[in-house]
């Protein structure tokens, strides 16, 4: 795969991933122009992610079922036209309806994945997939600052217009630059449905790579969901401007994520999710700092999460190419299972964080960050996988792939 299919295929998760989030700052624009109130407006977030949960359960799967170009091409199509439809509803209904059918479909950041995993060589998938993950990440920063500028500029439904055509130069151009590929099932729908639970029994190191993911995931979002709280209480007293500032030093990882990748190319995916856990742990001594408030607590605030920002995007790379190595007919099926636990986690730290702020406040959710680091690296220390994986890794390097036929698929 050269050079500017992998840009491609990173343009088109940043946009894929920026639909998701451009909408959480134009809440306020929503209900200022459609005359509702603020938390009737939220309603719209909350429908895009809803949207966007299903469609990592119902779609994502399909992407062993279909080619993945064509699909790629009319999941964008589809969601261009939802983009429109936001952009020109007249009231709120008919906005919220729109904005479910953009979160359903906006899905192509999950279907690029596998995709360029199987146009990657074994020896380049992680630095691919790092690339790739940087585009999402580019995609989840620059999205709210884009939608926010556009709209208090031109209202509230610009950004939604230019969104969807994006969506729709991006749709057109993958239809003649992405290559073909094969389908590498012919399982039933309902059967493509039942696999990522199926995968999650049968593979271990399935398995161990969702626990990894879900448990630091818990831990970022408890972190940036107490962030506000902390800034905006007495140590501080800022505004929600600051969280926004310091969540522009995750920009950062855009330059790290397709480092880490080479390094999971080099040395396998075990050392590099050791590291990364040990950074988490580490962030999470570093961010107890921040509790002092101050210019000192600061500091240690915005290199605190600049640290847990990278461990947690570095051990996705190594993480989704351990997922993506297992069987390469059913790379869809198990990105949905990971994908799906890596969320749960992140709902779940998200609901923990809030209720150890009441009780404990910003250094019971720092112990909370290393409790589960410490869970997920005691998990990897204590199972016997290392030197069994780094021979596969070395295998794999030297021998391709081979894809199974969708007729071995259905025999199975």
């Amino acid at each position: 795969m050269n050079r500017r299919t992998v840009l491609l295929l990173a343009v088109t998760c940043a946009v894929a991933v920026g639909n998701i989030y451009f909408p959480q700052a134009i809440g306020p624009l929503v209900a200022d122009g459609l005359h509702v109130s603020p938390d009737a407006a939220a309603v719209l977030v909350t429908a895009t992610q809803i949207g966007y949960t299903a469609g990592t359960v119902l779609l994502v799967p399909l992407g062993d079922r279909l080619p993945h170009r064509p699909f790629l091409v009319t999941l964008l199509g589809l969601t261009g036209l939802a983009l429109l439809a936001a952009g020109c509803a007249p009231a709120l209904p008919p906005l919220v309806a729109a904005g479910t059918v953009v979160g359903l479909t906006t899905v192509g950041a999950q279907i690029a994945g596998p995709l360029a995993a199987g146009l990657a060589g074994a020896d380049r998938r992680g630095a691919v997939l790092g690339t790739l993950l940087s585009g999402s990440t580019g995609g989840m920063l620059l999205a709210r600052t884009f939608s926010g500028t556009l709209g208090e500029w031109l209202g509230w439904r610009a950004p939604y217009l230019v969104a969807a055509v994006l969506a729709l130069l991006l749709a057109t151009v993958l239809a003649f630059a992405v290559p073909t590929t094969a389908p590498s099932s012919r399982q039933r729908y309902a059967a493509l449905l039942a696999e990522p639970l199926r995968l999650l029994r049968t593979e271990p190191d399935l398995r161990r790579s969702c626990f990894y993911q879900a448990t630091v995931f818990a831990g970022f979002s408890a972190v940036w969901t107490c962030l506000a709280l902390l800034l905006a209480g007495p140590a501080y007293g800022l505004d929600a401007r600051a969280v926004g500032t310091i969540a522009l030093v995750g920009a950062a990882t855009m330059l790290c994520t397709p480092l880490a990748g080479r390094l999971v190319d080099r040395h396998g995916p075990d050392p590099v999710n050791l590291v990364c856990l040990l950074g988490v742990l580490v962030s999470a001594a570093v961010l107890t700092a921040g509790a002092q408030g101050g210019v000192l607590g600061l500091a240690a605030l915005l290199l605190g999460t600049l640290l847990l920002d990278v461990a947690m995007q570095s051990g996705m790379v190594a993480n989704q190419v351990r997922v993506y190595a297992l069987r390469a007919d059913a790379r869809s099926r198990l990105n949905t299972a990971y994908m799906t636990c890596a969320y749960l986690g992140g709902s779940a730290g998200s609901w923990l964080g809030v209720r150890v702020w009441s009780r404990a406040g910003w250094r019971g959710v720092c112990a909370l960050v290393a409790l589960l680091a410490a869970l997920a690296l005691a998990r990897h220390l204590l199972a016997p996988h290392t030197a069994e994986n780094a021979e596969r890794h070395r295998r794999t390097r030297r021998e391709p792939q081979r894809v199974p036929s969708a007729a071995s698929d259905r025999n199975e």
